[in-house]
């Protein structure tokens, strides 16, 4: 428990109204976007580093925890404070610093929406790559700290791709800057590092992202199938033939019924899958892409192959695919989502044995995914209220993960290990590689107080066992 001295010292660094530690309020924070709760002992909204400062070296002096959250959208538990403590909220540090669109570069406080980068720029015919779904939503620090995806990163990018520099603050109260706005800074890369650990080792309080220009031309087009392995053969095709599109999701039968409903976005509802296909570049190039993409989609069995006429039309397409896990709402009172990723060319035995999994556990499991990179989606329909339903829908989730490991892939993609894959690290990783990722967590956070009990498994991480400093004073220098 957090002392009242204590507590009156952290709510003194924000303010009034700047901090909560109601259980009434609590509760609000105990979640993120999966299936894990587990409820902090205060939430601060810092407002500047300084005072982010000032609440890590609090919290250093009475060796209480701290977790950093953006805006509760992850879907692995990583803002969840298993061993309680204090949250960091960066709801309030919420402002776009700097905007150098001569040098196509943007500087954000973490708290910024992830949509709001582009709205900014958008008139000025620039915009951010990266594009979770939750994109309306989620902030710049979640996407950093998660490494975030989406679907137009198969040709973009995931978030590391398109930040350059960071300032951050480290479980000592120490500030450190690394990146810079220029495309190759010197020295190691720990910007690279640090884009997706996931809030173990740093807090990040200042980003440095790459504005893009928009492209001449969009073309978003619809292939439907009646099989759903003809759209995972298509995917494969695509790739023989050295097309890129922006763009390729899929959205199984069971999927797409349930966005329809919700989104009346023209979806067809008696299809067993759909494939959403972006192209985008030089008019020429995307009309030559286009024929291209509509030839394979012929000759992979598409029953139909449609392209939208209008901007409207394009947009009311995304609108169902980026509010798919919205839409399930209505469908199930609960769901677990799942990240793994396979080779494109595994994506329809995948498929099959999802199937398999689903049939085996009496769940229904609907498909969702970035099929242009074997990024998979799974999503386990279940009832929380049933004794026993959970647990079924995570040994659902468990086996699917071990499948894509087994077929040469990984058990995430862009959702992150957190809590909810820690386990499975050892079926990812070998003991030695699993200990070089311990010796990084511990040269930042010797006290593993940041985030603790996330990304390694039992016997690994810092929820197990006590993690040594590296010297004496437990400083990087």
């Amino acid at each position: 428990m957090i002392a009242d001295p204590v507590r009156q010292k952290l709510a003194a660094v924000t303010g009034a109204h700047g901090s909560l530690h109601r259980p009434e309020d609590l509760a609000l924070y105990e979640y993120d976007g999966g299936v894990d709760k587990a409820r902090p002992e205060m939430v601060v909204f810092p407002r500047t580093t300084d005072e982010v400062v000032a609440i890590v070296k609090i919290t250093r002096e009475h060796g209480i925890p701290i977790v950093g959250r953006g805006a509760g959208t992850g879907l692995s538990g990583g803002a969840i404070p298993r061993q309680g403590g204090v949250m960091i909220g960066f709801a309030r540090m919420n402002r776009i610093l700097e905007l150098d669109l001569e040098n196509e570069r943007a500087v954000l406080q973490p708290g910024v929406v992830n949509l709001d980068i582009t709205l900014a720029v958008q008139a000025q015919n620039y915009f951010y790559a990266p594009d979770p779904s939750s994109q309306r939503a989620c902030t710049i620090g979640g996407n950093v700290s998660e490494n975030a995806g989406g679907p137009h990163t198969l040709a973009y990018g995931v978030t590391t791709n398109h930040v350059l520099g960071l300032e951050v603050v480290l479980p000592d109260g120490s500030v450190m800057n690394v990146g810079c706005k220029e495309p190759d800074s010197p020295g190691f890369d720990l910007c690279g590092l640090l884009t997706g650990s996931e809030g173990t080792m740093v807090l990040v309080t200042k980003i440095i992202v790459r504005l893009m220009r928009q492209p001449e031309v969009v073309k978003t087009c619809l292939a439907i199938y009646n099989e759903a392995g003809d759209c995972a053969d298509t995917v494969a095709e695509i790739t023989a033939r050295s097309i890129t599109p922006v763009a390729v999701e899929m959205l199984d039968g069971v999927m797409l019924r349930m966005v329809e409903e919700a989104t009346h976005a023209g979806y067809p509802m008696d299809a067993a899958a759909v494939l959403l296909i972006e192209l985008e570049g030089l008019s020429e190039a995307v009309e030559d892409q286009l024929a291209q993409i509509r030839e394979v989609c012929t000759s992979c069995r598409a029953r139909e192959f449609r392209v939208a006429k209008s901007a409207a039309e394009r947009d009311l397409l995304w609108k169902g695919r980026k509010n798919a896990f919205g839409a399930v709402g209505r469908v199930s009172p609960a769901y677990y989502v799942q990240d793994g990723v396979v080779p494109r060319t595994k994506v329809a035995p995948t498929l099959r044995e999802i199937e398999k999994i689903a049939t085996r556990h009496g769940l229904i499991i609907s498909n969702i995914f970035h099929a242009g990179d074997g990024n998979l989606h799974p999503i386990i329909l279940f009832d929380h209220r049933k004794p026993g339903d959970l647990q079924k829908a995570a040994k659902a989730g468990e086996e699917i993960l071990e499948f894509c490991v087994d077929s040469g892939g990984s058990i995430t993609g862009e959702h992150g290990v957190g809590m909810e894959k820690m386990e499975l690290m050892g079926r990812q990783f070998d003991g030695d590689s699993l200990d070089m990722i311990a010796r990084f967590k511990s040269l930042f956070d010797p006290e593993c107080r940041l985030n603790p009990g996330k990304v390694l498994p039992t016997g690994k991480g810092c929820l197990e066992i006590r993690q040594q400093p590296l010297t004496a004073g437990g400083s990087l220098y």
